[in-house]
């Protein structure tokens, strides 16, 4: 082989080398992989994130999934002024607000400059009474705030279990109603004196001496 077409050999497998790792290179680029978040985010204008959108159903839960679930999501507003968010729907089906003591909320109110985090200990919670969903799949989730804007995601469905453990519906404790005396089945107190019945004598206070009571005659 000439030396003009060994150096033609050699440029042209170098040449290939090079365009292997550079498409090496570029395939393990986030863009070119196209890597999602494992958790639906959104962005409503300029101000608003929505970050980690999940909706955790029960423990002992998979499959098609038909009964509570809790919305987890963390808000941050980069505004000067507050936003309020006034509704959640999973799958259309309205979710219920309520304060980290679980009192009722008509809305939760992200401060400006600041963030809210929705769901698990300490935090507000947003759930739906009854949710028709896929556990292990999407469920498409509304968010509706009071200037009208929404944003709309398909968040990912998990059991209460592993990482999303203690985000999941609670069920509160059905409350035993009181048992209601029935009239007349108490018993009189002890020294208590049963109307009706005759008296045996006055009480004597202590100290004196009860008067004599004469004799028959």
């Amino acid at each position: 082989m000439s030396r003009s077409l060994r150096r033609g050999s050699i440029a042209a497998i170098a040449a290939i080398a090079i365009a292997s790792l550079s498409s090496c290179a570029a395939g393990n680029t986030p863009d070119t992989l196209q890597i999602k978040p494992d958790n639906a985010a959104a962005t409503l204008g300029t101000n608003l994130r929505l970050n980690n959108i999940v909706v955790v159903t029960g423990e002992n839960t998979a499959g098609d999934y038909t009964g509570a679930a809790s919305v987890v999501v963390n808000i941050a507003n980069t505004a000067n002024i507050p936003a309020e968010l006034q509704s959640v729907t999973v799958g259309g089906a309205a979710a219920t607000f309520a304060d980290a003591a679980g009192a009722p909320l008509s809305s939760i109110v992200v401060p400006a400059g600041g963030a809210v985090a929705i769901g698990g200990q300490g935090n507000p919670s947003a759930t739906v009474a009854s949710a028709t969903v896929h556990v292990g799949g999407f469920a498409p989730t509304v968010f509706t705030f009071k200037d009208g804007q929404k944003v709309e995601a398909q968040a990912g469905v998990n059991p209460n279990l592993g990482l999303y453990s203690g985000y999941g519906p609670t069920t509160s404790p059905t409350a035993t109603p009181a048992k209601t005396a029935t009239p007349g089945a108490t018993a009189p107190a002890t020294g208590a004196t049963t109307p009706g019945a005759p008296t045996t004598g006055a009480a004597v206070p202590a100290g004196t001496t009860a008067p004599a009571v004469p004799a028959a005659h």
